[in-house]
């Protein structure tokens, strides 16, 4: 190794030296070359001439060819080429030259465009001294470099012939050392063998020599002590040792074995056998013996350790991941059985289940769960009460201490068979003979108890098995009171929701409605859906969606839907009605803002559509919202194009509103995303699935159409809430209507007051012609007095009579008190007097005033006071 590494660095060495002197060499051609040229008569001349390329560049390949270097360049003080050997180059600056041109010749190695390279650059001076050029010459380094790669083979040759001399030469001297050392010394020998011995005696392992004759020829003290051989077992055969035979048959074969395992005394032993013969021995056997009783015992505390970090790490995995109070103990049970028990029974607190706050006694619990590897388990089933009457039975105790209680003997636990003879007797029948009571608590609250029984397939419980039992139980414990809590905010959203969404339906002639709604499985969320009448027996119809989960989005549904009845009293065209939404949803994000646990609701979507029975026309616009779907009589179903529009809150421009006209028996299909969207399924996915469940099914009632999209669509697991609503349309009956067109003339009041009431005898109305006729005559005279032309009269029969009297004006009356010695001014109180309801609202044309009256009953059953007495 030495000679190598001396031998490597000499060829380094060479090789380097090689290269500088090559570099040396193509630096000084190079300084030569360009030297040559520039003195060259003519040269100077050439470079002051008009075009000193055409004068120089015929010269220049003469030039290189002579001197022996790769090129040669001809250059303006400034670098620009006039001349080189590549004709390419011409015109090109070159770089570093800046020396020469102030008059100083130099060499250098040169790193750069066009090549690498040895080059020499030397200035031009004229008669007068003045530097008129600059010449370059130089060596490329790969031509360098090719002259050393020619001188490599003689160094390496070189090299490889020392290396040989210097091996053989070493092969020799260690020959002869090794026969000169061949025998040693007394000294020598003697520190050998002790330091043999030593070792041989030292280690922890037995270690014994069989000869080819089957006797023992060597045994250290370690071998002596695990097989208790005799004093004077050396020589002796293997099998008059008193060895256990497998041992010595095994130790006298001659086989090659590893960590066998073999019984000695009371000791486990693995051996280990090798033969001598092929390590250059004499024949016989070598084997070695280490104790593994230790071992073993520590490998299987060790697995059993294992085993239960592995179950306590599934346990935080596996329990408590449904977020149900039930199932929790269910999985709790579920981990238990049958690794570490037979059995296992759950009983917790009746409030746990309901999601409230444990409290009362301890002693009378509900069981939830019980988990056993054989279906007829000797316990009470699940539901049923269980009460500790005993003080002292484990589960007593166990609540009252707050610890895990062990009874590993239950047919001598006297306080368990007090508690229930009966059961004790059925549980030791079926071979229960150990039981581990461990109370559930989290945040130092009892929840309930975990009772893990073992039978006959496992041993008694120990109490090693106690911290473990207990480690379960405060996970699942946590787990279940996070349930718990899930429980309870889930409870409330859910009744909170449910009590700001309509319970139930108004009667409507012009719809036949059903609905559903699901709240998803996680949480509530902000979905609603609602039916509003509306004047001249039209309905409003509105579904929407807040964005987010919990108390806060179905509170915040909550104001939306109350501000929707509110916008929709004033009978607001739904495009109007959505802006005055979106106003409030931005102006409660702008109150909410300063808090930073508010969430804002910029977001919320709504659709809100108003169909109108007597023209069968429907007024559509939506929010962020998806169009509702509609499906004709003969049960074809599409997606109008309702112009989109943001979500609320957004500040958007106005929104629009699109004109559906339905045919009688016509469906309308209001939802929210959550039943066509999910995470298997995407959108249009959704709403494909819905026109497919939609269509055809014209026979169907709002009802079974609702079943039936349920049915298809709605998701096993669902991640947000659920809104559909179906109304199926109706169309008044042209003979329930009656218009006129009223002269802007006081004295047409008469006229239309009189037809008025020959049309409710048509009807069978006669008992309401009176009240009729005299709020007719008030609005008529209102709309003539303080309106403008054009005035129309209508009247509807539906589940009322509606009266409608509309005018060109856009200004509406108010109701007022008048005074004893007013003249007028009581018109308005006699309409507010005798109708069930009644107001205005806005058209584009101007305004309609309307009543409401009740079909039954008199005109006098709807004032608190005489008539003569108003009248008079």
């Amino acid at each position: 190794m030495v000679a190598l590494l001396l031998i490597a660095a000499v060829v380094v060495a060479l090789a380097f030296q090689t290269r500088t002197d090559s570099e040396q060499n193509a630096e000084n051609r190079s300084l030569a070359a360009a030297e040559s040229f520039a003195d060259a008569p003519g040269t100077a001349t050439a470079l002051s001439a008009p075009d000193p390329a055409a004068e120089l560049q015929p010269h220049v390949e003469e030039a290189r060819r002579g001197s022996n270097v790769d090129f040669i360049a001809v250059m303006d003080p400034s670098g620009v080429r006039y001349a080189d050997t590549e004709p390419g180059l011409v015109g090109e600056r070159a770089e570093g030259v800046e020396r020469a041109a102030a008059g100083e010749a130099f060499t250098e190695i040169f790193e750069g465009e066009p090549n690498d390279a040895a080059r020499a650059v030397v200035p031009v001076a004229d008669a007068e001294g003045k530097i008129v050029g600059l010449v370059a010459a130089g060596v490329r380094i790969d031509n360098v470099g090719d002259a050393v790669d020619r001188q490599m083979p003689v160094l390496f040759g070189s090299a490889i012939v020392a290396l040989t001399l210097a091996v053989g030469s070493a092969v020799l001297v260690s020959r002869r050392l090794r026969r000169q050392t061949h025998g040693l010394g007394p000294t020598e020998m003697t520190r050998m063998y002790e330091h043999h011995d030593a070792v041989l005696h030292a280690v922890r392992e037995g270690v014994i020599i069989i000869g080819g004759d089957g006797r023992l020829m060597l045994a250290n003290d370690e071998a002596r002590r695990l097989l208790e051989l005799p004093a004077d077992a050396e020589g002796r055969p293997a099998a008059d040792l008193g060895l256990d035979p497998e041992i010595a048959e095994l130790v006298s074969s001659g086989r090659a074995v590893t960590d066998q395992v073999h019984l000695a005394g009371d000791r486990l032993l693995a051996v280990n056998t090798r033969p001598t013969v092929p390590y250059d021995g004499s024949a016989g056997t070598v084997a070695t013996l280490r104790d593994t009783t230790e071992l073993i015992a520590l490998s299987g505390t060790a697995e059993v350790a294992r085993e239960r970090l592995k179950m306590l790490y599934e346990a935080g995995v596996r329990i408590g991941a449904t977020l149900d109070v039930v199932r929790t103990a269910e999985e709790l049970a579920e981990m238990a059985v049958p690794r570490f028990a037979d059995f296992v029974t759950v009983e917790l607190l009746d409030p746990v289940l309901s999601g409230e706050e444990p409290k009362g006694v301890f002693t009378d619990m509900r069981r939830v769960a019980v988990g056993g590897d054989r279906v007829d388990n000797p316990f009470q089933p699940v539901g049923d009460r269980i009460r500790f009457v005993a003080s002292n039975t484990p589960m007593a105790a166990a609540l009252a201490g707050g610890h895990a209680v062990l009874e590993a003997d239950l047919a001598v636990a006297e306080g368990w068979r007090a508690q229930d003879p009966e059961g004790a007797d059925k549980a030791l029948a079926h071979g229960v003979h150990s039981l581990l009571a461990v109370p559930l608590q989290a945040r130092g609250v009892v929840l309930g108890i975990a009772n893990f029984w073992r039978a006959r397939g496992l041993e008694s419980f120990e109490e090693d098995d106690v911290s473990f039992a207990e480690e379960l139980a405060a996970r699942a414990a946590v787990a279940i009171d996070n349930a718990r809590r899930f429980t309870r905010e889930h409870t409330m959203a859910v009744t909170l929701q449910r009590s700001l969404l309509p319970r139930v339906l108004p009667a409507l002639d012009a719809l036949d409605v059903a609905f559903r709604y699901l709240p998803a499985q996680a949480g509530v969320g902000g979905d609603w859906f609602d039916v509003i009448p509306l004047p001249g027996a039209r309905v409003a119809l509105v579904v929407g969606d807040v964005v987010g989960h919990g108390l806060h989005a179905a509170a915040t549904m909550g104001r939306l839907r109350t501000a929707v009845h509110n916008f929709s009293t004033l009978d607001l065209p739904p495009d109007e009605l959505l802006g005055h939404l979106d106003e409030l949803v931005s102006r409660i994000d702008e109150e909410e803002g300063g808090n930073g646990d508010a969430e804002a609701i910029t977001g919320a979507t709504c659709l809100y559509a108003v169909y109108d029975p007597v023209s069968g026309s429907c007024s559509v616009a939506r929010a962020g919202h998806l169009s509702p779907a509609v499906v004709a009589p003969d049960g074809t179903v599409e997606f109008p194009d309702v112009p989109a529009c943001p979500p609320l809150g957004l500040d958007s421009q106005p929104f629009e509103t699109a004109e559906l006209r339905l045919a009688e028996g016509s469906r309308l299909v209001l939802f929210t995303d959550g039943l066509i969207e999910h995470r298997d399924r995407d959108i249009d996915g959704g709403l494909g699935l819905l026109r497919d469940t939609l269509a055809g099914g014209d026979d169907r009632t709002p009802e079974e159409t609702c079943q039936a999209v349920f049915d298809a669509l709605v998701p096993p697991h669902r991640s947000d809430d659920i809104a559909l609503l179906v109304a199926r349309t109706r169309r008044t009956d042209p003979d329930r209507v009656a218009e006129w067109d009223v002269p802007f003339d006081p004295a047409a009041v008469s006229r239309i007051r009189a037809a008025c009431g020959r049309q409710l005898a048509e009807w069978g109305l006669e008992e309401l012609g009176f009240t009729t006729e005299l709020m007719i005559s008030e609005l008529i005279t209102n709309a003539i007095r303080y309106g403008s032309e054009p005035i129309h009269v209508r009247l509807l029969y539906e589940r009322t009579l509606i009266c409608e009297v509309s005018d060109g004006s856009s200004t509406s009356p108010h109701l007022r008190r008048a005074a004893t010695t007013d003249e007028g001014g009581r018109g308005l109180y006699l309409v507010s007097q005798f109708a069930g309801r009644w107001g205005t609202r806005y058209t584009l044309q101007g305004k309609v005033m309307w009543t409401e009256q009740p079909l039954t009953g008199s005109f006098q059953q709807g004032v608190g006071f005489p008539l003569d007495d108003l009248l008079g």
